[in-house]
């Protein structure tokens, strides 16, 4: 089976840290996929109000995740506090995708942990439909 390889932005626009908690730690000792992936979440939302929006309320739309990819390229500890950095990109009538570069800081050497994108969509949660992205979400996005 061939890899996924996700073509990433040189640059980043938002950056936040997370620490990793005894819970994110799976039976492998180290950080699990599903607590990685909701490390990226929690990224999303401190971006998504760093640009004066949330998920429900992105500037008329709602948002919700069409899809998601991850590349893992080494290992996170409990204790081992994140550096997520995020830039939005793709941008379409109905979505856009968004980046994240996944590292930290241990034993005063940077360890790349992962690289990750998740596919965004305008929804509107009344009517249950994908909607147009806003004109001002898409100026958010492109700063």
């Amino acid at each position: 089976m061939p890899r996924i390889i996700l073509d990433m932005p040189e640059k980043f626009s938002f950056s936040t840290t997370i620490p990793v908690r005894i819970t994110d730690i799976n039976y492998g000792g180290h950080l699990g996929n599903d607590a990685l992936l909701s490390i990226l979440h929690e990224a999303r939302i401190q971006y998504l109000q760093s640009i004066g929006c949330s998920e429900l309320d992105a500037y008329g739309a709602g948002l919700i995740m069409a899809d998601a990819a991850i590349t893992y390229k080494g290992e996170g500890f409990q204790g081992d506090v994140l550096r997520v950095e995020l830039t939005a990109g793709e941008l379409t009538t109905r979505g856009f995708a968004l980046f994240y570069r996944v590292s930290c800081r241990r034993d005063e050497t940077d360890i790349f942990i992962a690289e990750a994108r998740t596919g965004m969509l305008c929804f509107n949660y009344e009517t249950r439909k994908v909607i147009v992205l806003p004109d001002q979400l898409r100026e958010k996005l492109t700063v």
